[in-house]
């Protein structure tokens, strides 16, 4: 149980970096829109994190020109992965 418990760990700490990594690329990509490499990076990121990111848009909205979708699927992953690891140290 320990190792799945470190599995839960570790996809909600790769998820956590992709969404901040595609909340940072989102403002770098408005002050450098040309470069090639950011845009490839930006878009690997937008098809990794928009299966976590869109149904929580669809709930959450706006809130003026920002974005707090990013902050609360962070929370969520995070709830989520101290449930879980609650849930299975029982059964250990």
């Amino acid at each position: 149980m320990s190792m799945l418990i470190e599995a839960i760990f570790v996809i909600t700490q790769i998820l956590t970096f992709a969404i901040l990594g595609r909340v940072i690329l989102s403002w770098v990509m408005q002050m450098n829109p040309t470069n090639s490499f950011l845009i490839s990076a930006y878009r690997v990121l937008i098809q990794f994190t928009d299966p976590i990111l869109a149904p929580i848009r669809r709930i959450v909205p706006p809130a003026g020109m920002f974005d707090l979708t990013p902050m609360v699927a962070i929370i969520l992953l995070y709830v989520i992965s101290q449930v879980l690891s609650q849930i299975l140290q029982q059964f250990s």
